[in-house]
This record gives structure tokens, sequence and C-alpha cells, in this order.
């Protein structure tokens, strides 16, 4: 489905300089990251992905069945699917269909007439050998891991590589299905977990079993997983703002006591992300977490979970506050991302920071929940020592491009700053959630984030986003005593900001001040000294 378009975890990555990110682009990274014309022309409406993953030789096999709506009468559709897999044929109302391959896109002749407005549907067959995922979840694809017991346990992840890595799909981020159906055929010990409901578990001749996950919400291609394990699990049902939501928990045997405890912030983190954001965006598919052989990832109501029942991220407090250290890292940030991803979904990569920005700042906001409001602050304000300031947050266009890794730590402090300069928690709080019921399982843009937020705010901060989203620059507030008066002014900045800040002076009261980049004065009693609040991230210098 094309999620209604105004205008047009991945998780904590390694500390990698952002000048190791590509800067050329080529035709293959077109292919990937534009709406080329044999995308544009129809919208996908249903998915049913069937695949049989074989653990004797890492090869998997099955089929896409994809139904789209014509929205331009165009016959040649760009399916993606990633080398070494193949296409073995395409099919369309019984007949084969011909394609030629470009990179990892295909391009399918349709011989049947597309007319505007008819719904029609190609089923896609291929087998292969996947990718290996080499560092999984960043550097993803396919894993098989022995478990010493005889069993092979399997697990995807694709963010930013895409899913076309293992199944043939329409493998960009601005259309997504209505609903999906996804059939995984494992031997007989093993159970499978992907997104939303268990519909049924079919008993198939040859000692396997088909386990049919039925998801009744859009989802993002990235966001639908295949997890294959001898898995044992338990549910309850969380008591939520829309009523009963199915929870339901997958781990291995071995684990199973350990994460019976572990996994109890799952409801806590429901009931503060509730508050914060709104109701769970997918009451009808259910939420999952299911234990993973990588630290985790974000999928769609199936969200994966590696951490090793530690608390904080893998028993390290990003913060260095203490404060990151009373909650388990990847429950509550993946989590985090069923709002911020999954709900309110990028359109092209380059804004990723309306994922990774907001769940970040999640975590900020769980801790304020449950420990208070200097709790909160303090963690955020503590990730700032992980912020290189390297390369602008937002990446480039239509090339599958992310910007800097300062998506997660600046952006979170950027949006804890914002706070601040709206200077009403409640009225901050009725935004976070409005922005999850106005983009409602939407796929958006940064200009409409941004547009959002400024009309709610009831001031332009346009200027504000752009210092720190668009440039790599920090505020500093420079300032300097004369007698009864101080001067004050942003420098460090990008022409016009004027973002308000809060100060004190000497004598201890908290006061806004209004910046521009010329001098302002301010009168005083005669103090010499002055303390921006450290909720802003911004530096401060007397000259």
């Amino acid at each position: 489905m094309l999620k209604k378009i105004l205008s047009f975890c991945l998780i904590l990555t390694p500390f990698l300089s952002s000048a190791q990110k590509q800067t050329t682009f080529t035709h293959a990274d077109t292919l990937r990251g534009a709406i080329t014309p044999e995308r544009v022309w129809w919208d996908l409406t249903y998915y049913h992905l069937r695949v049989t993953p074989n653990a004797k030789d890492s090869t998997i096999s099955g089929s896409t069945i994809i139904n789209y709506k014509v929205l331009e009468p165009k016959q040649v559709i760009q399916v993606d699917l990633q080398e070494p897999l193949q296409i073995e044929k395409v099919i369309q109302d019984g007949q084969t269909l011909t394609y030629k391959r470009d990179g990892n896109a295909f391009f399918i002749t349709l011989s049947k007439k597309q007319e505007k407005g008819k719904s029609e549907s190609i089923e896609v067959f291929y087998s292969g050998r996947p990718r290996l995922a080499k560092r999984p979840p960043w550097d993803g694809g396919v894993q098989w891991v022995p478990d010493g017991k005889g069993n092979t346990i399997i697990s995807t992840s694709c963010q930013g590589l895409g899913s076309s890595v293992w199944w043939p799909c329409k493998d960009h981020m601005y259309d997504e299905p209505d609903s999906m159906m996804v059939s995984i055929t494992v031997p007989k010990a093993m159970t499978d977990v992907s997104n939303g409901k268990l519909r049924s578990v079919v008993e198939n001749n040859d000692g396997t079993h088909t386990f049919n996950w039925a998801v009744v919400n859009p989802i993002n291609n990235y966001g639908v997983n295949m997890n294959v394990a001898p898995y044992v699990s338990w549910s309850e049902i969380y008591k939520g703002e829309k009523g009963d939501l199915p929870v339901s928990f997958y781990v291995y045997p071995e684990n199973l006591e350990k994460a019976k405890v572990q996994f109890d912030q799952a409801n806590k983190m429901l009931k503060a992300f509730e508050h914060w954001f709104g109701p769970y965006p997918f009451y009808e598919d259910g939420y999952k977490l299911v234990e993973v052989p990588y630290l985790g990832m974000e999928h769609q109501s199936s969200v994966t979970y590696g951490n090793g029942y530690k608390m904080g991220y893998l028993g390290r407090d990003l913060s260095k506050t203490g404060w990151g250290l009373k909650w388990d890292f990847i429950i509550i940030h993946e989590s985090g991302h069923e709002w911020f991803a999954n709900n309110i979904t990028y359109k092209d990569a380059a804004d990723m920071w309306i994922h990774e920005s907001f769940t970040n700042y999640s975590e900020n906001l769980y801790t304020e929940f449950y420990f208070g409001k200097e709790a909160g602050a303090d963690y955020v304000i503590g990730t700032r020592a992980l912020i290189a300031n390297d390369i602008p947050i937002i990446g480039t266009y239509n090339v599958n491009q992310e910007g800097s890794r300062d998506m997660y730590y600046k952006g979170g402090n950027m949006l804890h700053t914002i706070r601040q300069v709206v200077n009403d928690d409640e009225k901050w709080r009725q935004i976070l959630r409005g922005l999850n019921k106005t983009f409602y399982h939407q796929t958006v843009e940064t200009k409409q984030i941004e547009d959002y937020v400024n009309k709610n705010t009831g001031r332009d901060i346009s200027k504000i986003f752009d210092q720190y989203l668009r440039d790599t620059q920090i505020p500093v507030l420079e300032y300097s005593f004369k007698g009864n008066s101080v001067q004050y002014r942003w420098v460090n900045v990008i022409a016009g900001f004027d973002m308000p800040v809060k100060i004190k002076l000497a004598d201890g009261k908290n006061q806004f001040v209004y910046p521009t980049t010329d001098w302002k004065t301010l009168k005083t009693k005669g103090e010499k000294t002055l303390t921006v609040d450290r909720n802003f991230y911004v530096e401060s210098k007397s000259v």
C-alpha cells in the first residue's frame, strides 16, 4: 500500500567513522534507492511470502505472491532480489513472463495489458544461497548458527541492506503492503516465528511443518523476518489503551527461566511508551519478543532480542550515568521503534533520523517515566559524549544512503532541546502522541515532521532542525558582562538561527533569553557569571 503521503534498529551501530561511508553513488544505488519508473506506476497491496530454508546447505527456496493496484498503465515492473539469489520464473494469470536482470533489480515484462485502477498479481519463484550475515544486524543477511544440539538456528536481519537480500519484493520504503502472509516451512523439531499472529501450522508429509503468520497492518520491508529455532514460548495479555494486547515471548529452552524475569520489562515498556507516544500501533498483530543469535532488531510485531539477558547495552551504560543500567537496552530501544520506524516510517533512507532520533530519545523518556525527570535528563545528556559531529544527520536522497550515526545521540539531544524550547511538558507529550496519530501507518519525509512540530509548538523552529539535522556545528552562546548588563549572541550557527535558551545568572534565577546572531543586552544586578541550562545541547563562551 502507498501509505498516505502528505508530500512525498537499526540499532546502535559500531563506533565507525562516518568518513568511511560511501560518498559516490552508482547505477545500482539509484536502482535501489530511487522510485524508478518501473516502481512508481503500481501500488503494492499484499505479499504472500513462502520460504523453505535448508540448513544442510544454507540455501532457501520459495516464492512471493505480489498483489498490486495499477496506478498508470505500464508494462514493465521492477522486483528486487539480491545476488547470489536467482529468480527461477515469474507467473501472471498462469502465463510465464520474461525478465531482464540489472544487478539486484529484475525488470519483468507483463504480457497482460495493465489497466489503470485494476488489481493484479504476480508470483515470483526464486532460490539460492542468500548472502550470509557478516556482522548482524549492522551488516546483515541470513544467519545459520548450529546450537550444539544438532539444530541450526536461522535468522534474518536486513535494515539498510534491504529485504531483497532474502526474498523478492519491491525493496523501497515508500510503498508498503496493506497486509501480508509469511509462510515458513521448517523441520518438525523447529519453530518459525515471524511477524503478526500465527494463523495456522500445517503438518507436511516430508517431516516438516509450515508456520503461517498473518500481518493485517501495513509493514515495512526490512521489518519482515524469519526466526527458526527450537523455541519455547509463553503468552500474556497487556491491558493497554486500546484494550487487550496479546504479548508473546519466544526463547531458547535453556534461557526460559531468566527470560521470564528479564522480559517482564516488555510490559513496563508498553506502559511507558503508550503514555508518551499513544497506543501501541499494531494491536491486531500483537507484540512478540523473540530471542536470536545477534544483538536485536525492530522487526514489526516480532522484535528480536540478543542482549544476553543483561541490563544496559550488553551490560554497559551508554550514558555513563548509571541510569542506563536500570533497564535492558534492546527491549526498550528496539520496542520503541514500533512507534518510530514501524508506525511512522521514513520514505527515503536519507531521513532515517525519524526512526533513530526519536527512538534514541525514547530511552530518555522511559528513564524519566520510571525514575524521574532529572534521571531522564541525566541519561540523554550523558550520551553527548558519543556524538561525532562529523557529517549532517540527513543523508543523500534517492540512493538508499543514510546520514551520520549522530542521528542517534545528537538526534535525541536535539529533541530534548526542542522540549526545553516548548517549555510545556504536557504540550510536548501531546506532540509526540499527535505525531503517531497524525502519521499512523504512514511513510513520511522530514518536512512533514518538521511542519507538524512547527504547527503544534506554536512557533517556527525550522532553524533548529536545520542547525542540528543539516549542519555539524554546535551552537555557542557567546556572552560578555559590561557594568550592570550582559551582552549575548549565537555564534557557530547557520544564518538566521534564533533559538531561545534558558540561562541562570549569579542570583540563581532561571530565565529565557532570545539570542540571534546579533548582540543583545540584558540588564543585570551586577552579576558576573552566566550558566546555560544543561538541557540545551549548546555550548557557551565568555568573551
